[in-house]
């Protein structure tokens, strides 16, 4: 395997810069020239999608990287010579050639961090960073990552973020899977990882924010990933549990750009649901510029009707043009056991926006007909495609 260095990158998407840069290229012996001139005949004269896909079957071949998709864990779309997008999610319990394979690319590579294999649960920290630590995913705009053993790589995949800047990097999703917040996950090894233990410590140390200037959409799995999220130019965010490492839910840090927020978070392994007080973190000096926000997939302590009135309070709702609620209920079990002067009273708040409601929507006493004249823009059981903002 010979490692190519990559050259800067033309900085429009104009043909005549790429197919000079291709030239480039070819003179220093990189496979990358053949592939974006196969690539630029595609897009002009015909798709020849089997030849594109032939010739980065070379270059990743060329550059060592052809394990990594033989591996599984990793899937990834190239474009221009460069890894456009990128998937990563563990696959298999420690393959017994993955050790061979990281040896061979952690000689060969560039990478962030040394890495003990002795240890197999260090092995996906070791894969993501043998992909993000390469030159060639300079210009990604899409990034996927699907944990497993998120005690050791949720560091590791941070470190490779914040230590090669991506100027194209537009959405990253990051984190782990669970079914009860809390729970402990399943190692690759078959061991066990409480998260809990990373309660107000974070599982990621190394703030990868400034590598990403270009991040637009972030999506997060799990609980206390990063201390704090600190971006200026994010406008979609989606939480899976308290993503930092204090529990918040909606006080994450300083995202004054995000427009669209939607918090998933259901059920503890405790049996405990999201205090409804943390909706009081939701303030116009946290989220200035929020418009859209969806509470859809979130389970509260509380009834439907005290989380109504709570968002009926909050000084967020004034600048929001759409809302998703989990269900909406009031019935005479509720504030002064009348569910109609109860709506009549709190409805006037929620008529400037659409309000989206993915249960039941029942107030005792009230029909289908008087809920549409009391809140115009309600709209019971969110149809599939609803605009997020």
């Amino acid at each position: 395997m010979h490692f190519f260095a990559v050259t800067d990158a033309p900085a429009t998407d104009g043909w005549e810069e790429w197919l000079a840069h291709a030239d480039l290229l070819s003179a220093a012996g990189d496979p990358r020239s053949a592939a974006i001139r196969l690539e630029h005949a595609s897009e002009t004269a015909g798709a020849d999608h089997a030849g594109v896909a032939a010739a980065y079957g070379e270059v990743e071949r060329r550059l060592g990287l052809d394990g990594l998709r033989t591996d599984g864990s990793w899937r990834f779309t190239w474009r221009r010579g460069f890894v456009d997008e990128a998937w990563f999610a563990l696959t298999g319990r420690t393959p017994s050639g993955r050790r061979e394979l990281l040896e061979r690319l952690l000689a060969d590579h560039p990478h962030a961090a040394a890495v003990d294999l002795t240890d197999a649960e260090r092995w996906e920290g070791a894969l993501i960073d043998a992909l993000l630590s390469h030159p060639v995913t300079h210009r990604l705009r899409t990034l996927d990552l699907r944990l497993t053993d998120y005690h050791h790589s949720a560091e590791h995949a941070a470190r490779s973020l914040a230590g090669h800047p991506r100027p194209r990097l537009e959405h990253l999703r990051f984190g782990y899977g669970f079914e009860y917040l809390y729970e402990d996950g399943e190692t690759s090894t078959g061991g066990r990882i409480d998260p809990m233990d990373h309660h107000h410590s974070a599982l990621v140390r190394t703030a990868p924010w400034e590598a990403l200037p270009a991040l637009r959409s972030l999506e997060l799995d799990g609980a206390f990933l990063f201390d704090a999220i600190d971006h200026d130019g994010l406008t979609r965010l989606r939480v899976n549990g308290p993503a930092t490492s204090d529990g918040a839910v909606f006080d994450l840090g300083r995202t004054p750009g995000v427009a669209s927020l939607v918090v998933e978070i259901g059920c503890d392994v405790y049996g405990a649901s999201c205090p409804v007080e943390q909706l009081d973190e939701l303030t116009p000096a946290g989220y200035p510029g929020l418009t859209h926000l969806d509470l859809g997939g979130s389970e509260f302590d509380a009834t439907s009707f005290e989380v109504f009135s709570a968002l009926a309070e909050s000084p967020v709702l004034p600048g929001l043009d759409s809302l998703v609620l989990p269900d909406l209920r009031i019935g005479r079990s509720d504030g002064e056991g009348d569910p109609a002067a109860e709506l009549v009273w709190r409805a006037p708040r929620f008529a400037h926006l659409a309000l989206w409601v993915n249960g039941a929507v029942e107030v005792e006493g009230v029909d289908g007909q008087e809920l549409a004249r009391l809140i115009p823009g309600l709209r019971p059981r969110r149809a599939n495609g609803a605009p997020e903002g």
